[in-house]
């Protein structure tokens, strides 16, 4: 039973690695330096990109089940296409792919099209995989450190409809569950599909009012400026995904993207406990600034 992971060293790739490391599974963790990565004891770093299809090959021998993270690249429609076909020419018996939210509805948004192509070659093809589709990343908002504390803003233009934001530990929990019960597994098991969202439906005037509860000042959030959105992103990443993300917040000020209660209680029993909730994650955010 070897669990290979993809995005090894990212947000939720080292949680998944670091929870199936202490579950005593069998893990291999594909890193493109594996000379410089720190994994748990007992990880294997394997040496790969997802677009070098010989060294996937010889990565996927032997693995019963796969966790497939492509980020969002120019190029990440090809990685992980490749992958799954790779994957299914090595025999793994199970797959949790990493989608997104809306990626069948949000068709305008490059990286949802692209996460929802791979969703259909899945279900084409019956490969015997978890699609997980997580909302936006509670984390995401780490990086508004800069407003928050100084400005006192919430910049990140959610818009007023509403969007049920997730714990990257939940997702990674999810994934995890979904890895074992599929390694574990005596034969491929059917498909499966979850919606991975938080407890509340969160727009940007009420995003303002938890920080401003975390950290004890007064917080108001920018508002829905999409243009200044983008020429900040681009100042720091490429202009294409600039561009996506600007697309992505446009879909969510114009159709929110809040859970349903049906999303949060198949959820809820996924991972044996109710998802987390932004408060406590802005509360612990806010204290560790603080400190």
């Amino acid at each position: 039973m070897t669990i290979l992971v993809t995005g090894s060293t990212g947000t939720i790739g080292s949680q998944v690695i670091a929870k199936l490391a202490a579950s005593g599974a069998d893990v291999r963790a594909l890193t493109r330096s594996p000379e410089k990565a720190r994994f748990p004891q007992g990880v294997t770093a394997v040496k790969g990109d997802l677009m070098d299809v010989e060294a996937m090959r010889a990565a996927l021998q032997g693995v019963s089940s796969l966790f497939l993270l492509v980020p969002n690249g120019s190029d990440e429609l090809t990685q992980a296409i490749n992958t799954l076909s790779l994957a299914r020419e090595a025999g793994v018996r199970g797959i949790v792919y990493l989608s997104v939210t809306r990626s069948d509805v949000y068709t305008d948004v490059p990286h949802f099209t692209a996460k929802h192509a791979v969703e259909r070659m899945i279900e084409q093809l019956d490969l015997p995989a978890t699609i997980l589709r997580p909302s936006y990343f509670f984390q995401n908002d780490v990086t508004l450190k800069g407003p928050l504390l100084g400005a006192g803003l919430y910049v990140s233009p959610v818009g007023g409809k509403g969007v049920s934001m997730i714990d990257t530990g939940d997702i990674a929990d999810a994934a995890v569950k979904e890895l074992l019960r599929r390694a574990h597994a005596g034969a491929p098991l059917p498909r499966e599909l979850y919606e991975l969202v938080g407890p509340d439906s969160l727009n940007g005037a009420t995003l303002a009012e938890i920080w401003a509860d975390a950290l004890s000042r007064p917080v108001r959030y920018l508002g829905d400026d999409l243009d200044a959105f983008e020429k900040q992103l681009a100042a720091v990443a490429p202009s294409w995904k600039a561009y996506d993300l600007r697309l992505m917040m446009r879909r969510y000020q114009q159709d929110g993207a809040a859970g349903s209660a049906t999303d949060i209680e198949r959820l809820t029993a996924l991972l044996g406990r109710a998802p987390r909730s932004y408060r406590d994650f802005a509360i612990e955010t806010a204290q560790s600034w603080q400190n």
